[in-house]
Parts: C-alpha cells; structure tokens; sequence
C-alpha cells in the first residue's frame, strides 16, 4: 500500500475529478459520506452528543457534512465552526449553507477561549478542523481549543489526520495536536501515522476508501510503501522438492565477546529458523562451549582470544552478518576494519560493527553496495548525528543511504527500511518486542535469508515483516511484557505459516 504526500493527495484528488468528471464537491459529500457511514455503524443510533469542530478548509466542509448527516439520522449534534481566518474554501461554505436549511440552531462560532464548549466525558468529538494542508503555526486561541478538547475524556475521532499535526515535520507545541482515539483517513494512510513523535496522536487508524482514481494512485510513485503481508507474499521463494542444504546457502554470523555471546547465538539461531541450509559463528574461543550447546546445528569457528583480534574466513560465505556482541576494542575495531576490506559477499552489520563505524566513519568507504545496517535510535544517531524531528532523521538517513550506497533500517514500531530515497514502511510488531536480544534476531533473519538468494531489499523487507510476525504471534500467548527474544526465534515458523493463512484461518497449502 502506498503512502502519499500531502500534495499527491491533492493531485489524487484532481485527477479523480477530472477522470470522473466530477466536482470538488462531489468528491467532499463521496469522503464525508464514507466517513459517516462507519460512524454510524459503530454508533447505530447511540444517544450521545456528538460536538463537530469544523475549520475553514476542505477538512471543515468534510465535518459540515458529517454534521449533516448525523443531524438528518437522528443524532444529538452540535456542530462549531473555528473561526480563526477571514478566508473559507468554497466548498466549506456550499456545505455550511446545506447544514444551516435542515437545522433550528446555526452553527456556533468560536473566536476565542471565551467561545469554548463544555465538554462531557460521555460525548463524542468529531475533529475536522485542519486537514493534511496546514502548513503554518495556528493562532494561539486555536491551540489553546485543542488543548481544551484534549482535556475531555470524551471519545476524539479526527477526519483524515488529527489537526495540530503537519504532514512533514513534527508538531511546535507537542500539546496542541489532537489526541485522536481514531483517525479515519481517506484512501491511504499517512506517513505521519507510523513515525515515533506523531504517531503517537493516533491511537487507532482506519483508511477508508472513498474512490480516488486508481490509475493516478497506480502509475504514481508514493514517498513510501506500507509492508503488508500483500506486499511480502510475492517475495517469498517456494522450496523445491530436490532442494538440499548446500541450495539454501551457508551464512556467517561475526560477533561475540566475554559476557555477550547470547547475542551472536540468537543471531545464528534466527538465520537457521529462517531457513539457511548451513550457518557459522564466528566467535571468540570464551564462546566456543555456548554456541556449539546452545546451537548444535549450527559450526562454529573461534578466535584464540577472548575478544575477536582477527577475522579471518577460509570459507566463501553466500552472506555475513557481523556485530552482535562483538565490542569495541582496539583488537576488535582493527580485525573489523580489515575485514571490511576485503568483504566481497552481501552483508548485514549491527549494534558494535554499526558503533564501530559510528567512530570510524573512513571504514564507511569499504563498505560493498547494498550492505544492510540495522541501528536501532541511538545507534542510529551516533552514526547520522542528531535530527531535529523525525522528518529530519529521515531526511538525513536517505541521504547517508545514498552517500553510501547502504540499506539502513531504523527499527522501532512500525519499523522503516530506508533505501536510496525509497522508504518502506513495516505493519507488523507491538510494544513486547522492546526486549533485548529482539535486534539480534533480526539480524541473524535478514542474514538468513540474504544467504538463501533473497536480494538485499527484498531480504530486509521481508525478515523485518517476518520479525514483527513473529513478535505479534508470541504476544498473543504471553502478552507484551512476557516475551523475550526467544520467544520471537520460536515464531518464526508460525509467522512463515501465517503468510498462508486464509482469512477463515485454513492454512493453505506451504509449497
């Protein structure tokens, strides 16, 4: 599913009125209608009160006509306009007089804190008074509404985006954004929906169609792509039955020192389950005992130190994955640089290899094209520097993204893989797997596939949707604060099994 900016939004929609011939207000009463059609069949008639704050804009003239629609159904609704700017669209004022024919009581208009409502924590709130198109600070008795509306512990439900928040950077005053309960978007969600600082204003998101012309939303390239098992299904490669393990690749997992080897085996152990005919660790000798105990299925090769001092591979790997573990001593960032020289198969670094280059940014210039770097915030930040918001740490990621010809993935919720200028956005994953040793699972999956034949994308796109499956799967049993990042490893073949899942829940045929 693609993901839009503000003003391929706008474009959507002139394209669907010039493709449909119809008007602008035509397309409005089309998207407020669908609106109000699931406000509806979530209230079925409730008898509550229902306040409608409209702004002066297209998003105001999508609440007018929700408010007529509740007032024509029966529905207790109240409806005020935010009177904050001499200019209205033409379409808002076409629907404003549409409401004021079928109600006894105008609208109310508010100019001031003066103006502001009681609010009862049994209503519900309607917020349609800015759309994606507000593109500069709002007047200050404006913020002070929101924060008024805020208060109240009424249900908030805002149309398209919650209004305080802009769709390309973070909000000035953290306070004056709606705090929506649900936020119905039209036809495609928005970036700012999946994104830490803003994220956070939308507790529920539901994308409704409301009819933009599909030819436009097809042959446009969107500012990003949101990963849902309808994108992840075409990547997966089927195994054959004459198959062995020498066709599904042998991989190298790099990492380990004293009183950290769980790391670099959880990262060997994610790229078997992910299905790697063969893998290795490449570990310090303190780890020797740990791996080949805790992974009998998987070879190990040691250093003779208790740190890595050298690297030194007789085996041409399909893939590597370095950094799990692996600290940052002088012996250790030496041995790293001089494998980094000589790398000449797909590579994933993580956690200490990621800090490495963070302080050694010249070993940047060794790294092979398509080399995948999993970072999560603060190492992220040790690498890029710090970012004014989180449309900034994007902005910046790309560009090191392109400066180093690197796939980056910025994990976290809704977990972003970031390559050149295209961003992909993940759907799967929940708070439980905030845990440690969850990145070192991803790390050994990405790698795990990576060995398989996977290209670098398509291998990072699909283990990070698969890790986030297999986090969701093991909450399910144990709830967010009980799962481990074993407990992850675990799913992992559950989360392969759900990609075949029919919605009736019949496992369909794995082939």
């Amino acid at each position: 599913m693609k993901i839009f900016s503000a003003q391929q939004m706008r474009m959507a929609d002139e394209a669907t009125i010039t493709s449909e011939k119809i008007s602008s207000l035509d397309l409005m009463e089309k998207a407020a209608t669908q609106t109000f059609n699931l406000i509806h069949q979530k209230l079925q008639g409730s008898p509550i009160v229902i306040h409608v704050f409209c702004g002066l804009g297209n998003n105001g003239g999508d609440g007018l006509v929700i408010s007529r629609l509740l007032v024509q159904h029966g529905y207790t609704v109240q409806t005020y306009i935010v009177n904050f700017s001499d200019n209205r669209s033409k379409d808002f004022l076409i629907n404003y007089d549409r409401l004021k024919e079928i109600v006894t009581t105008w609208p109310t208009q508010l100019k001031s804190e003066d103006d502001f409502p009681k609010i009862k924590n049994e209503d519900m709130v309607i917020d349609a008074i800015f759309g994606i198109g507000l593109n500069r600070p709002m007047v200050p008795w404006v913020v002070s509404l929101i924060k008024h509306i805020n208060k109240t512990r009424a249900f908030k439900l805002s149309i398209d985006i919650p209004s305080g928040l802009y769709s390309d950077k973070g909000p000035e005053d953290k306070n004056g954004v709606i705090f929506a309960d649900v936020t119905v978007a039209f036809q495609l969600p928005k970036l700012v929906f999946f994104l830490p600082e803003t994220g956070i204003y939308s507790n529920d998101v539901e994308v409704i169609d409301i009819g933009l012309d599909r030819n436009f939303i097809m042959n446009t390239a969107g500012i990003a792509e949101l990963i849902t098992k309808n994108e992840i299904l075409p990547l997966y490669r089927p195994r054959h039955k004459f198959g062995h393990k020498g066709t599904y690749g042998h991989c190298v997992l790099i990492g380990g020192s004293y009183g950290k080897m769980g790391s670099v085996t959880l990262a060997t152990k994610s790229a078997l389950k992910v299905g790697a005919g063969l893998a290795t660790a490449y570990i310090p000798e303190c780890g020797y005992e740990v791996l080949q105990t805790a992974v009998p299925e998987a070879m190990v090769i040691t250093d003779d130190d208790d740190e890595l001092a050298e690297i030194n591979l007789d085996i041409t790997p399909a893939a590597v994955g370095i950094g799990t573990g692996l600290g940052t001593s002088t012996k250790t960032v030496k041995a790293f640089e001089e494998f980094l020289k000589n790398v000449t198969f797909p590579l994933v670094i993580d956690a200490d290899g990621i800090n490495i280059l963070a302080k050694h940014q010249e070993f940047l210039e060794h790294l092979p094209k398509q080399t995948i770097l999993t970072p999560h915030p603060k190492e992220l930040e040790r690498l890029i520097g710090k970012w004014d918001d989180d449309f900034d740490k994007l902005r910046k990621t790309k560009a090191f993204s392109k400066k180093y010809h690197c796939i980056i993935v910025i994990k976290g919720a809704n977990t972003i893989t970031i390559n050149q200028d295209i961003m992909y956005v993940n759907s799967t994953g929940n708070p439980g797997m905030a845990t440690a040793g969850s990145g070192d699972v991803l790390t050994g999956m990405i790698t795990g596939l990576l060995s398989q034949g996977y290209n670098p994308l398509h291998a990072t796109v699909f283990a990070v949707y698969l890790h986030g499956s297999s986090g969701d799967l093991a909450a399910q049993k144990s709830g967010f604060e009980a799962v481990i990042a074993s407990d992850i490893l675990s799913n992992i073949g559950n989360a392969f099994l759900e990609l075949f899942r029919s919605p009736d829940q019949n496992v369909q045929k794995h082939s």
